[in-house]
């Protein structure tokens, strides 16, 4: 087994439009949060406005499977792109892309043999003009970018275009002080 996390990021220079539209996540939806009902307890989100354009999200619900559908639901919420990432197992990178509860685009990173391996692995909506427009990619960078089937790679290459790292989870915080420094804890 190799290192795993997955994290979101909304497209926005807004910090307080952001977290309320987590609050209002964690309010009506606690199901998609790991909860049985709203308020058992208060989420502990760590959220960094990391640069002028992403807002970046960590909980730790977040893994490779639950945060495209927290991402969705999400975007229901804030008028805003929201991007999931999901890194499994150093073998599949999932970038999902929604607005207004919709995906809008897929992009999954891996090698072929991965993909034979995991006989559902495909992408939900693919649409690289979405991709290209909304994460503001030169047509060489992008071209060389979606033709990555190393998922580490992809995140490295990414994480420069986006001038945001990728490489983060709510669990790697205690042990990581550029994390640390990066992210803010909120309890919503």
């Amino acid at each position: 087994m190799g290192r795993s996390f997955a994290n979101l990021h909304i497209k926005s220079n807004n910090l307080e439009q952001t977290l309320e539209a987590l609050r209002e996540l964690s309010a009506e939806h606690p199901k998609v949060l790991g909860k049985k009902e709203a308020q058992e307890t208060q989420d502990v989100m760590y959220v960094s406005k990391s640069n002028e354009n992403w807002v970046s999200v960590l909980h730790d619900y977040f893994v490779w499977g639950t945060v495209k559908e927290i991402g969705r639901t999400l975007s229901r919420f804030i008028e805003e792109p929201v991007m999931t990432v999901g890194y499994m197992n150093e073998e599949i990178f999932e970038l999902s892309f929604f607005e207004n509860g919709d995906i809008q685009a897929e992009r999954i990173f891996c090698e072929p043999w991965t993909r034979d391996e995991y006989e559902e692995l495909k992408e939900e909506r693919m649409n690289d003009d979405y991709l290209r427009k909304v994460l503001n990619i030169r047509n060489e960078d992008f071209d060389d970018f979606i033709s990555m089937t190393s998922p580490e790679q992809a995140v490295d290459k990414l994480s420069e275009l986006v001038r945001t790292s990728l490489w983060s989870d709510s669990e790697w915080i205690p042990y990581e002080a550029t994390l640390q420094e990066q992210f803010e804890k909120y309890e919503l």
